[in-house]
């Protein structure tokens, strides 16, 4: 998390032009929509119309698009032609899922593209389109505006990328969708990343942090199994989870009240009813947890199950660990998960609070 220390610290580098904050910082311009790197030429914007990111992918993920003047994924050296061509693909058609076939009509392998992607910024070019793809999207969220229309063009060449990358994930525009169930969608910024929340008037069905893989298709499977609209908006239990969390991550609460729909079947449900059992501070085994359903040899499946909750920090995945005591997997990354592993015992043994 920046700090606000940090974010003046950063904001003068950028006026300065200081060439040793190359590679550290990014900064995103509400005004423009575009994020550059901290010698950008262009025009300084004032400190209030800043934001500022660590990764590239921070960046695009809050929907920020790269600066054409300083090209902030170009840096610290010139990138390849493959690397320049699907940067510039991406931003005439930034909606756009890709697929084999369209790094065929480029002449590009979609191998190279990846490791190219993957040497440069530290993410694949699959997940630098998506990245993009989704901060189109999370903007409108983000800014919780009511209703999808032509204001939404604000800052993008295009309004009506805009509505297809949103709809392509939240499904039928609000104004198209009076035959659906419609479900509210709210950003919360947190100490480990911003996440999405998703609930009705009665409970939370989804809470995931924005750039977990797959995340897409975790959303279009909600909508389609309530055969519901997702809108940006604030419901009782939206309102509730961030005041929650936040208290979670100042370390004033380890257990949560909001209310949750878990859609799973029978023996996922089983399975997140046991992670709800493990007391904060504490971890358990896929084994463990096999073996407390009464199925010992079930493990992998109990893993399976682990890794289809949709409702992440709430009902508790990241404290089921492999019988050798690794960490295992984690949909929100490794490193999140060691996070919250140590947070919660700093919280027990009263660390936090000293």
């Amino acid at each position: 998390m920046i700090t606000a220390e940090l974010q003046r610290e950063y904001y003068e580098a950028l006026i300065n032009k200081k060439s040793e904050y190359e590679g550290i910082f990014y900064a995103g311009v509400k005004t423009t929509g575009v994020f550059c790197r901290p010698t950008c030429p262009a025009r300084k914007p004032k400190y209030e119309n800043c934001e500022f990111f660590e990764t590239a992918q921070e960046a695009l993920l809050a929907s920020f698009r790269p600066c054409k003047r300083c090209r902030p994924l170009s840096h610290p050296n010139h990138v390849s032609d493959v690397v320049r061509t699907l940067v510039e693909a991406v931003e005439e058609n930034p909606e756009k899922r890709w697929r084999d076939a369209d790094f065929r009509e480029l002449s590009i392998d979609a191998s190279t593209a990846r490791r190219q992607f993957n040497k440069r910024f530290g993410m694949t070019f699959v997940e630098y389109a998506r990245a993009r793809r989704m901060g189109i999207a999370m903007k409108h969220i983000r800014e919780g505006k009511p209703v999808i229309d032509a204001q939404l063009s604000t800052g993008y060449e295009s309004s009506s990328g805009f509505r297809d990358a949103f709809s392509r994930i939240m499904g039928a525009s609000p104004t198209l969708s009076g035959e659906h169930k419609v479900l509210k969608a709210a950003w919360i910024d947190t100490r480990l990343g911003p996440m999405l929340t998703i609930a009705d008037d009665d409970g939370l069905y989804l809470l995931e942090f924005v750039d977990r893989r797959g995340l897409e298709r975790e959303v279009e499977r909600l909508r389609l199994k309530m055969k519901a609209a997702i809108i940006p908006g604030i419901t009782p239990p939206i309102a509730l989870i961030e005041e929650e969390l936040t208290r979670y991550f100042n370390g004033e609460l380890t257990h949560f009240t909001a209310p949750v729909h878990m859609t799973g079947s029978p023996f996922q449900l089983r399975v997140w009813g046991e992670l709800l059992d493990i007391p904060a501070g504490e971890t358990r085994s896929y084994a463990d947890i096999a073996a407390a359903l009464g199925k010992p040899t079930a493990f992998r499946a109990v893993a399976n199950a682990n890794g289809s909750n949709q409702l992440a920090i709430i009902i508790p995945c990241h404290r089921v660990i492999r019988l050798n005591g690794d960490l295992g997997g984690y949909a929100g990354g490794l490193t999140r998960k060691k996070w919250l592993l140590n947070h919660e015992r700093k919280i027990n043994s009263g660390v936090l609070n000293e």
